[in-house]
């Protein structure tokens, strides 16, 4: 942890040195007197290319320039922990969200989307996936009721569907996914349909990604090959208005990431909101480095990712994860 002025000279002398960093965070601690404009400019040019994460440590708002520059913004350092120890965990990964994060910021919904299957790919190649792949052997999956995966109901121009697999908490499968790429897609040819409505049966809204598939790919292209065809949140966001998401309970993973695609997102109280992904030494590959960073801004998405916090339906409404909570 630097102040602004220490980052400074040291970052100076990391530029001369020419060596890596090691696994960490950069902090800046910016509690104290404000941030000159001079000083935020020398910031901004010496973390162009900077690997680690860069989080900013204040209650104040950080001049645009070096807002622009750093990855993150904290209030309190208690909440620095959990990044730390991310990405102490998974420094690859983590480097690869900050840096992605950046560049979707440039980028329009389907460049974005582009972009990061291809750093997920790139990642399910790497060592941090690959240990904790080796560490996690799938338990097999267990019997499912009769019934698809979706449950779809028409009501007029209203088009209602429901993910149908409570026993999984509604994990995101393959099967799941290539259902809800199949009902969007023809949502979008069918005119008559004026709004789409997304739930979840049970419990939950969904916990994401089906964990027991995971490593199931071949190879990180094939993977990259698929995401591009069959990822549901590009065919909701191209719905646009007409799609809507009322979500409860748990919404991790692919579980928010789809969410924040539609024009409205409603919650219940009870809903809670999480990225685990950097855990598996992966970043969001449901679509959510668009999806959420776009609801929400680079800074909280990035804070998301990087602690793996949940966050409350309250600070999700109030952060415009969500439209509305209701009761």
């Amino acid at each position: 942890m630097l102040t602004p002025r220490d980052a400074e000279d040291w970052l100076r002398l990391q530029a001369l040195a020419g060596e890596l960093p090691e696994p960490g965070c950069l902090v800046l601690d910016c509690r104290g007197a404000g941030v000159s404009e001079r000083l935020s400019v020398s910031l901004a040019q010496l973390l162009v290319g900077w690997t680690q994460p860069v989080i900013a440590l204040t209650a104040q708002p950080l001049p645009r320039v070096l807002a622009r520059a750093v990855d993150c913004v904290l209030e309190d350092e208690r909440a620095l922990r959990a990044i730390e120890d991310n990405v102490r965990h998974a420094p690859i990964a983590a480097m690869s969200l900050v840096r992605l994060a950046r560049a979707i910021e440039q980028l329009d919904v389907d460049a974005g989307l582009d972009m990061e299957s291809v750093t997920y790919g790139c990642l399910q190649d790497g060592p941090e996936y690959k240990r904790w792949l080796a560490a996690h052997k799938p338990e097999p999956m267990p019997a499912l009721a009769d019934g698809p995966p979706l449950r779809l109901e028409r009501e007029g121009a209203m088009l209602r569907v429901s993910l149908n697999r409570p026993e999984l908490r509604n994990s995101m499968t393959v099967e799941m996914r290539d259902a809800l790429v199949e009902v969007f897609s023809m949502a979008l040819l069918d005119d008559s349909i004026v709004k789409v409505i997304l739930t979840g049966e049970g419990k939950c809204f969904s916990v994401g990604g089906e964990l027991r598939e995971f490593g199931q790919v071949a190879d990180a292209a094939t993977g990259h090959w698929i995401r591009a065809l069959r990822l549901p949140g590009r065919w909701l966001a191209r719905l646009g208005d007409r799609a809507e998401v009322r979500v409860h309970g748990a919404c991790i993973g692919a579980g928010v990431e789809l969410p924040a695609f539609a024009a409205r997102v409603t919650a219940v109280k009870n809903s809670y909101f999480q990225l685990p992904e950097l855990q598996f030494g992966l970043v969001p590959g449901a679509g959510g480095c668009v999806s959420i960073a776009r609801r929400i801004g680079r800074h909280r998405f990035n804070y998301m990712a990087l602690s793996g916090k949940r966050i409350t339906c309250q600070t999700a409404l109030d952060w415009g994860l969500v439209d509305e909570v209701l009761t």
